[in-house]
């Protein structure tokens, strides 16, 4: 009986993608309702496999799971973005007072929340988070896998701290977690979220140095999405690139995740002086529109920034944000022109099924 073969290495970004521009989700998809219906492991992996393969019939490139797995039926507004990495911490209480809730709102810019995520009363450890098991879906697509997590700066600021009452402390104790798991993530591309930080850009300097200590314990492909915020489809943040680039320019990553189909591409001209070495995904897709872009439009939009910014820093196309909160149909058909869209610009024959 021959031997077993070893397990194959893990799949890069590389193998798989090679088109100059690299079509992704940004992470989030609507969860079946059957899956809401009859929660199960066996339910979820069968949801997970059916997000895959829809993603991979559409042509994605770097594809994830759909974060089914963190929706909390509690917390529909975030698809549990917010409370799935929170909740298992150690030193976070989940359970909090009338006072407690008081205080929390009195907190700087997170007045669309009626109550905090949780309360730390004492040091934060990793508790029960298990970021690796979570990223071992990648056996079940042909794809890259893209795991994503949601900042720690965006954390810090949906709790009520009580223990470091110092939110850079806190911000960095969630980010030492993460980066002692992140060494044992199986997944190819890791992606940290931030949709807090455009309402603050003064802490723009800090925040980004706490994105990096996250990224300190990985070793693959680094993106940063950063958006406006989709808050039960909903625009919270009101900023401006421009007082971004200082961050944009102290991460230490490979290409960021932006929104631009929503509030336009009038900031393009501010990338121009990004740093050379980080490249740029732009969103093209308007996740808070159900009307489904056409290719061409894609296409158009794909064609003003690279005409604004040039080729070699154009490297991604995407969705402004999640799918989680747009009808199943709805999603998929923009993945499908986002892929179309891509090709019909860089000139790929899209008539072959």
């Amino acid at each position: 009986m021959p031997a077993a073969s070893p397990d194959p290495e893990p799949r890069t970004v590389q193998e798989h993608a090679s088109p100059p521009i690299q079509t992704t989700v940004v992470g989030s998809y609507p969860a079946p309702a059957w899956l809401l219906a009859q929660p199960s492991l066996p339910a979820l992996r069968d949801a997970m496999l059916t997000v895959f393969k829809t993603q991979e019939l559409a042509g994605i490139d770097v594809v994830t799971d759909g974060e089914l797995s963190r929706f909390d039926v509690n917390h529909p507004e975030t698809q549990g973005m917010i409370e799935y990495f929170i909740h298992p911490l150690a030193g976070v209480d989940a359970s909090f007072s009338r006072a407690d809730v008081g205080a929390f709102r009195r907190q700087a810019g997170m007045q669309f929340r009626k109550q905090p995520a949780g309360v730390v009363r004492g040091a934060i450890g990793e508790g029960t988070l298990d970021l690796p098991a979570a990223a071992a879906s990648d056996a079940l697509t042909t794809k890259p896998l893209k795991f994503t997590v949601t900042s720690p700066y965006m954390l810090a600021k949906s709790l009520l701290d009580l223990h470091y009452r110092d939110i850079r402390q806190l911000a960095f104790a969630i980010a030492d977690v993460y980066r002692e798991q992140a060494a044992s993530l199986a997944a190819p591309v890791l992606q940290i979220d931030e949709a807090n930080l455009v309402g603050a850009p003064h802490d723009g300097e800090w925040a980004a140095d706490v994105i990096n200590r996250v990224f300190d314990g990985f070793s693959g492909h680094k993106g940063v999405h950063l958006c406006f915020g989709n808050y039960g489809g909903q625009t919270i943040q009101q900023g401006l690139f421009r007082d971004l680039l200082p961050f944009f320019n102290r991460l230490e990553c490979d290409h960021l995740i932006l929104e631009f189909a929503r509030p336009g591409d009038a900031e393009l001209p501010v990338f121009r002086d990004l740093k050379p070495d980080i490249a740029l995904g732009i969103g093209v897709v308007d996740i808070k529109d159900n009307a489904v872009e056409t290719p061409d439009l894609i296409a158009r939009r794909i064609e003003r920034a690279v005409t604004v910014l040039g080729a070699e820093r154009i490297k991604w196309v995407h969705p402004d944000c999640g799918f989680w909160m747009l009808s199943r149909i709805v999603a998929d058909q923009k993945m499908h022109a986002l892929v179309k869209g891509r090709d019909l610009y860089l000139g790929v024959n899209t008539t072959k099924e």
